[in-house]
């Protein structure tokens, strides 16, 4: 530790790594101390130069003597204090709650910003933007983010706040770390001056609240240091709202999203280093990430632009739909079937009709072996995807009893097991990579919608659905969204593809799918529509509606649909 003058204060401040290496500043927020930062100054002092201070009035740092000593002026000298005394020119700079609310300031404020050379916030908006979109927000989002905001007012009282910090609010702090980031105590946070730090720090609210700070805030209102926005989810204190407004004046904007509460960096601490670190890089001029770059927000840019799309099945039907409606709007997408011209045709067209990035991959979904190599080149070649549909299927029709063992086999290798080895591979990278995603899996209105002639299929696509339930409620912790998607009768090739038992039915039944007409894309605006909306179930099309809805108002209906069904009349194939 060394001892920092600014102006009234002694700042205590702490550096680790080599000063030779890039460095990142760290700062806290209210009432933390700069070991709110621990596990993240740890796995970052091995590639950068790590700083960190406690603010004035908290931790070892001394407190100014007037309630108006803790403006954002005030706040902003202590910071360029830090900053000749490491003789950095430039450096990264990081902020958590009140700390990101300094670094906003920070990086339009003259003088101070051009030694930032980018910006990390999470936690706190800029107070001038939080202002402007207080003002001019859409009402709804106003009085919700009001409402988050509770505290503000409170922390502005006199002397009520101070006995609540030196009675029962710190069990009150520690309630709500648990109860949103699972945190439990731990040394140096929350520190062992948390009474003196929430007492002296509510002068942060008292001097900057009242919009009557000395100089109002933030400077130039156009931020020209490059800044990621670290969304977590779960945040109780900053709406989704007024963090997407935060974005508005800054050229260069990313903004990035994680499942979890307010104190991120002590719940998440391996991916919170990771986003700082792979920013920092990126603005010192190395390539972006690929989630970094679909993070990128730009003025009319596609709705997926970035984003990295996995899809089996691609080759054909459904899954070619999809994989170029992905493309139309901005993805980069890996189109998989396990027959790899029809993969190459998907990809070539791609590219050749859309001006899109398509890369085409044989792989067997039912193949453990080559699903594993699959998801784990994707990941080395490409990096983790974003979303991932399960769409490879096949079909088997007639009669149960003509079914054979290894009909039953190979439809529920395939429909079934195919989808359960894209989930377990792609979900395990998606949580370890801890920015959220999409899965899509692709049923049929048979999982709800009982037929004679589809036994196989019928009871491979239920499992498709309750799979996709379970997931669901599995992943929504981590920020990963699970759609299943269920269509009726759709023009595609699986009649033509299928195997039939028992009777002969394909020219029946190639000929029903032509006449009903519902063309695949149709489909797929179905599904980027749940990937946009986070759809648990999503039925498509007359039938697959109808069908979904008697399967909850009244099964015994289609169980007796199901007995007096004919191929002769009706296509077999749902999808």
């Amino acid at each position: 530790m060394r001892w920092v003058e600014s102006d009234d204060v002694r700042l205590a401040v702490f550096e680790e790594g080599d000063p030779g290496d890039p460095t990142i500043v760290l700062i806290h927020g209210y009432p933390d101390t700069h070991r709110v930062w621990d596990e993240v100054a740890e796995r970052l002092r091995d590639r950068f130069h790590v700083v960190r201070y406690d603010v004035r009035g908290a931790g070892a740092s001394t407190a100014p003597r007037h309630t108006g000593d803790y403006t954002l002026h005030r706040l902003a000298g202590d910071l360029a204090a830090v900053l000749d005394a490491i003789g950095k020119p430039r450096v990264h700079l990081a902020g958590h709650d009140w700390g990101s609310l300094q670094g906003w300031d920070a990086v339009t404020r003259p003088g101070l910003r051009d030694r930032i050379a980018s910006f990390t916030s999470f936690g706190g908006p800029g107070l001038a933007r939080a202002r402007h979109f207080m003002r001019h927000g859409r009402r709804r989002d106003v009085l919700s983010q009001a409402a988050k905001s509770w505290y503000i007012g409170a922390f502005r009282l006199p002397v009520l706040p101070e006995l609540a910090w030196s009675t029962f609010m710190p069990r009150v702090l520690e309630r709500s770390m648990r109860r949103g980031d699972g945190l439990e105590p731990r040394p140096g946070h929350p520190a062992e001056t948390l009474r003196s730090d929430a007492r002296n720090g509510l002068c942060l609210y008292r001097s900057n609240m009242t919009g009557g700070g000395d100089d109002g805030g933030e400077g130039d209102p156009v931020v020209a240091v490059p800044v990621q926005l670290i969304e977590a989810t779960r945040d109780p204190f900053v709406g989704p709202a007024l963090l997407a407004a935060l974005g508005e004046g800054v050229p260069k904007f990313w903004h990035r999203k994680i499942a979890a509460g307010h104190w991120v960096q002590r719940s998440h601490p391996d991916v919170i280093a990771r986003m700082i670190a792979e920013f920092a890089t990126h603005a010192d001029g190395g390539a972006p990430t690929r989630s970094l770059r679909g993070a990128r927000v730009e003025e009319g840019r596609k709705a997926f632009h970035g984003r990295l799309v996995v899809i089996t099945g691609a080759g054909s039907g459904i899954g070619r739909a999809t994989a170029r409606a992905f493309a139309a709007h901005g993805a980069e997408v890996v189109c998989a079937d396990l027959d790899r011209e029809a993969a190459a045709r998907t990809a070539d067209g791609i590219a050749k009709d859309l001006g899109g990035t398509a890369h085409a991959v044989q792989v067997d979904v039912a193949n453990t072996t080559q699903m594993e190599d699959f998801a784990r080149n994707i990941r080395s070649e490409h990096g983790v995807p974003d979303i991932v549909v399960n769409n490879a299927g096949i079909a088997v029709s007639g009669p149960f009893l003509d079914h054979s063992v290894d009909d039953w086999r190979r439809t529920l290798d395939v429909n079934l097991w195919g989808v359960i080895h894209g989930c377990r591979l792609f979900a395990a990278q998606m949580v370890e990579r801890g920015e959220g995603g999409h899965i899509i899996n692709i049923a049929s209105a048979a999982a709800f919608v009982p037929s004679r002639l589809l036994p196989a299929y019928s009871t491979s696509k239920a499992g498709v659905k309750m799979l996709s339930d379970c997931l669901r409620a599995e992943l929504a912790g981590q920020g990963i969204g699970v759609s299943v998607i269920c269509p009726g009768f759709v023009s595609t090739p699986i009649a033509r593809n299928a195997t039939y038992v028992g009777p002969d039915m394909r020219e029946s039944a190639e000929r029903g799918l032509a006449r009903r007409g519902y063309p695949p894309e149709r489909v797929a605006a179905h599904i980027l529509r749940a990937v946009h909306r986070d759809q648990a179930v999503v039925p498509v099309n007359a039938e697959g509606k109808i069908g979904y809805a008697l399967s909850r108002i009244s099964p015994g209906a289609l169980r007796r649909f199901a007995r007096v069904t004919s191929v002769t009349r009706n296509p077999p194939f749902a999808r």
